[in-house]
């Protein structure tokens, strides 16, 4: 199994194809993804490289992180798993006892 890399400060203009490539210099690239906002589509100036070999993401990581990219210099570094968020659902109230929390109307 591979290794996953977070690439960060990246520039807007990055896609996912470059990425691969760029990643491609230093072995096999099982997956290059950039993360973009849901609402515009725009990169949100990060994404994710997934290498074949433990060896392979470790010559990435020697090789790119503080490499100069359009300008910017890029963090590469072991992808660390998603911690997952607590509850962001609906309901979410104001510190009033307003209708979300079961306060009484104030009408």
């Amino acid at each position: 199994m591979g290794k996953k890399l977070y690439v960060g400060n990246l520039p807007f203009s990055a896609t996912d194809q470059i990425l691969s490539d760029t990643f491609a210099q230093c072995g096999t690239v099982e997956s290059a993804k950039i993360i973009t906002d849901r609402d515009t589509g725009r990169s949100k100036g990060f994404g994710f490289v997934e290498m074949s070999t433990e060896a392979e993401a470790a010559d990435a990581i020697s090789k790119f992180n503080g490499a100069d990219y359009d300008g910017r210099a890029m963090t590469v570094n072991e992808a660390k798993p998603m911690v997952p968020r607590e509850n962001r659902g609906g309901m979410g109230g104001d510190s009033r006892g307003g209708f979300a929390r079961g306060g009484r109307s104030r009408f």
